[in-house]
């Protein structure tokens, strides 16, 4: 049995080291660097969305994913609905996304120091200098961008049909 597709997946999912060296490589290719981050907990067709026009931005995208214990600390108890294993290997086999990150802390800003993405791209109403590492990239002369939300898909808006359904 070839295992090569489940090595690709695992080859994305990526130490802070390992994206260091990563990242070296691809500037020695002359690579863009998009840079973004998130809970990515039930993945829907608004991820998907935002996450294509991300890469669409640059070379290689790299997605930065809060740890359990981070979404816990900025969703709640409940959340993550999924472990942080599933939700890197969700991510990590999505053909566009090049490599995934697990952060600790509640933002990826020790992260974003390292990789120095040459664009750093946020989903929702943020203005670019709300967005969290947006002084790294646009010291560099990099761009921060903000993406619109598709309306109607949120991993919140899951969760609630999903308790309503089990209430009938």
């Amino acid at each position: 049995m070839n295992n090569d597709y489940l090595e690709q997946i695992q080859s994305k999912i990526q130490t802070f080291e390992q994206i260091s060296s990563t990242v070296m490589e691809w500037r020695r290719q002359d690579l863009e660097i998009v840079f973004t981050n998130g809970c990515f907990d039930l993945l829907h067709y608004g991820h998907i969305h935002y996450l294509a026009q991300a890469r669409g931005m640059g070379d290689r995208l790299i997605v930065g994913l809060n740890s359990a214990a981070s979404v816990k600390r900025l969703k709640g108890a409940h959340r993550p609905i999924n472990d942080e294993q599933t939700r890197q290997y969700l991510l990590a086999s999505i053909q566009f996304v090049d490599a995934i990150v697990v952060f600790e802390e509640d933002t990826p800003y020790n992260l974003i120091t390292i990789v120095k993405p040459d664009v750093l791209v946020k989903g929702g109403d943020w203005q670019p200098h709300q967005i969290v590492g947006s002084d790294i990239v646009q010291d560099k002369g990099g761009k921060v961008l903000s993406l619109p939300y598709i309306n109607g898909y949120s991993t919140t808006a899951i969760e609630k049909k999903i308790i309503l359904s089990n209430q009938s």
